[in-house]
């Protein structure tokens, strides 16, 4: 029964998200981005990127190139064993 119930939801599509890092600006200077603007993040580009399931975390990964596209490599997994 509880394979079935699985089943069920398995399909179901979710939003799947990476975050390279963040920054807090006020408001103003997020008025005044432009083409060409540089954020600094808060992360370096040695730590590894953040993978979000329906806004909440739940892997921590490595961006990969696949072609001419970028990828993640999960790295780990957040709150689950493996």
């Amino acid at each position: 029964m509880e394979t079935k119930a699985l089943d069920l939801v398995m399909d179901i599509k979710v939003t799947l998200a990476v975050q390279l890092g963040s920054c807090e600006l006020p408001m103003r200077e997020v008025l005044a981005l432009a083409p060409g603007t540089i954020l600094q993040l808060s992360q370096t580009a040695s730590e590894p990127v953040l993978l979000h399931v329906n806004q909440k975390l739940v892997a921590r990964g490595e961006v990969v190139l696949v072609g001419d596209s970028f990828g993640i490599r999960v790295t780990e997994f957040v709150g689950r064993s493996k």
